[in-house]
């Protein structure tokens, strides 16, 4: 399955979450989208929560559907709860920390200084977006890319970073801490609903 290059505001409107986790797409036209979007009012089945919640997950961190059922299995595989797993291999790709770090103001910008080798991870030059970094592990800009433009306007207006990402401004550099607390991240997904979906 090829990525998706559609609207994402259109995505959020339909599904009726914040895929960007900033709010802006409802707030202008909280109904989905389409000539019938105003008066559409239908009943839900349980399958089509389930199927919901998968794509409220899927776009928000911009996979395919390939990559998402592959990272579910790999979740399947560690200790502890397979939502809760599943959900913290995803925030661990390089393009997921890139846009959590404040170099990207959103994940499609940081895929994009990803994919043109503009991020080093541990100091050497990373391409692959999907990479999982481990806790420890260091995301920089390389040098001549520090002044571009997109890079530095985004620094500028991060306000707040997640806990699990510490942040160097003398070397602007950011290093993913630790995995991230189930609280810390998606509140308004039901992950339980990920799962029942793919083990039936």
């Amino acid at each position: 399955m090829s990525r998706f290059t559609g609207s994402s505001w259109k995505v959020s409107r339909r599904l009726n979450y914040s895929t960007s986790e900033t709010g802006k797409e409802l707030n202008k036209r909280p109904y989905p989208p389409g000539q019938h979007g105003q008066s559409r009012r239908r009943k839900i089945s349980e399958y089509g929560l389930q199927l919901q919640e998968k794509q409220r997950v899927r776009f928000t961190y911009g996979v395919n559907e390939k990559q998402f059922k592959k990272t579910f299995k790999e979740a399947k595989k560690m200790s502890g709860k397979q939502g809760s797993n599943f959900l913290f291999l995803l925030e661990s790709r390089l393009d997921n920390l890139v846009y959590r770090s404040g170099f990207a103001r959103t994940r499609q910008q940081a895929r994009q200084i990803v994919n043109h080798g503009h991020i080093l991870l541990d100091g050497k030059k990373a391409t692959i977006p999907s990479i999982r970094v481990k806790p420890g592990q260091i995301i920089s800009v390389k040098e001549k890319a520090k002044d571009y433009v997109i890079i530095k306007e985004a620094l500028e207006a991060v306000v707040s970073r997640q806990e699990y990402v510490s942040f160097n401004d003398e070397k602007s550099e950011a290093t993913y801490t630790r995995l991230p607390e189930r609280s810390e991240i998606l509140p308004e997904i039901h992950e339980n609903l990920i799962v029942e979906l793919y083990n039936k």
